[in-house]
């Protein structure tokens, strides 16, 4: 057996030859893995190796001895804790290609065809771009009650002052419940004891809008002076147009439970994407930055070359927003999606922009397929698939080279399990292009937005 040659809490002198695939530095003694959160590739780091397995280990910086053209300075006083934006330290542009080798070099080990990933879509301006913020609410080490977010592979809650990646208006809602709930004696979830009151603050926001939705999640059936709070935000905060309870009383990991009380307004907002007007309720999906949304939904309808006699299938279609983008183009759409509410939604969402030409099912992608296909009596020309980050299950797969429509466009969030179902697919179809877009700036994860072809002979 081959001796490891570092040992744990010893310190090495190392130089950083690659990034791994959540923008780790990665270094090798004696042909020994050792992964290195926050180096980047070119740097001399003094680390002290924190754990040790038997084929690789991980290492935490001392001391930067040779710093990356690409280091810039921390911007974040919490970064290094939470974890949020892992790629913080390193300059954007720089991030935009460490995402694209991250894809190419997947697709290089992964696949037969050779094809070249293209360079990163990335935004103008990265900063405070998620529309939704989950905050966790508990208590410090002092037991006062605090929000922010968990530090990274904890549930220690950080407060953030500032989140450069946040809606600022989220951050004031959050700072302003917690102040109102300290002031007022309203208790804050304690996981050991299961006891209190408000577990976390959703915020979603329309960027186009500016219509906010405010999401107390509570581990009890009726906040104390729920109705008190609900008149002190409106007044503080204009733009809120609704204002939900989701009572969650589950000891779980699960942010939001099944149950809604609305105590202001309609219990959605509304925000645009394009052209078209979506409606988002409390449990629906809506793609967390909406600047780039737009492109890559862009891309792939532009992708699918759609005409006016292809029937086009949107399987994990949420609440309707690449289906309704597709329908301008296409002459039937068909959309699927297990959640319910999201499905429900997708509905309204097409009436609300005089969308007739699309219809959806609830229910299991796997078990729906084929009854959409029978139902109607219909081939699919083009299926797009936007799947969670699991990747596409067998029996999906085996359903698309089943009715081999001609194009497929699979947009994608997790570039392993992308390349891993393209294994699958690749031998009926031909992989045209890969377009990474960087749905998340300063952070390791990469969205994909890839065209596949029918090859002539299947």
């Amino acid at each position: 057996m081959k001796t490891i040659p570092v040992e744990k809490n010893k310190e090495y002198i190392v130089e950083i030859i690659d990034q791994g695939c959540e923008g780790e530095g990665i270094s090798k003694i004696d042909g020994y893995t050792i992964f290195i959160p926050g180096a980047i590739k070119g740097e001399k780091v003094k680390i002290l190796i924190v754990k040790v397995n038997t084929s690789y280990a991980y290492g935490k910086i001392m001391q930067i001895i040779l710093p990356a053209e690409s280091r810039v300075e921390n911007d974040c006083n919490t970064y290094k804790r939470c974890g949020g934006c892992n790629l913080r330290h390193i300059r954007y542009e720089d991030t935009l290609e460490l995402k694209r080798n991250i894809v190419q070099n997947l697709v290089n080990k992964g696949l037969s065809q050779k094809i070249e990933v293209n360079k990163v879509i990335g935004m103008e301006k990265p900063f405070n771009y998620r529309n939704k913020a989950q905050y966790p609410v508990g208590y410090n080490k002092n037991g006062e009650i605090v929000t922010g977010i968990y530090a990274e592979r904890t549930h220690d809650i950080i407060e953030i002052e500032e989140c450069a990646i946040q809606q600022t208006i989220s951050q004031r809602i959050a700072k302003w419940i917690i102040e109102y709930m300290k002031e007022n004696h309203i208790l804050a979830y304690n996981e050991k004891t299961t006891k209190g009151a408000i577990r976390h603050i959703v915020i979603k926001v329309g960027l186009h809008t500016k219509q906010i939705m405010c999401i107390l999640v509570t581990n009890e059936k009726d906040i104390p002076k729920e109705k008190e709070m609900t008149r002190a935000l409106l007044q503080e905060f204009k733009n809120i147009k609704t204002i939900v309870k989701n009572i969650n009383t589950k000891n779980t990991n699960v942010i939001l439970g099944k149950e809604n009380k609305i105590l202001y307004g309609n219990g959605y907002i509304e925000d645009k994407l394009g052209e078209y007007t979506f409606k988002i309720s409390p449990l629906s999906f809506y793609q967390i930055n909406p600047v780039q949304t737009e492109k890559l939904y862009n891309i792939a309808i532009e992708s699918a070359k759609l005409t006016k006699k292809d029937t086009a299938l949107d399987l994990y279609c949420g609440i309707g927003t690449i289906g309704i983008f597709a329908s301008k183009e296409a002459q039937m759409v068909y959309g699927i999606e297990i959640v319910e509410q999201a499905i429900e939604d997708a509905k309204e969402n097409a009436k609300i922009n005089n969308v007739e030409n699309i219809k959806f099912y609830c229910g299991d992608v796997e078990k729906v397929l084929d009854k959409i296909i029978n139902e109607n009596k219909t081939k699919p020309d083009v299926i797009f698939v936007d799947p969670p980050r699991k990747g596409l299950d067998g029996v999906t797969i085996q359903n698309i080279l089943k009715y081999a429509p001609s194009r497929v466009v699979y947009i994608s969030c997790n570039p392993a399990t992308l390349v891993r179902d393209l294994k699958l697919l690749e031998e009926k179809y031909s992989i045209n292009k890969i377009q990474p877009v960087d749905m998340f700036p300063y952070t390791s994860h990469v969205e994909c937005v890839t065209v596949l072809q029918l090859k002539e002979n299947s």
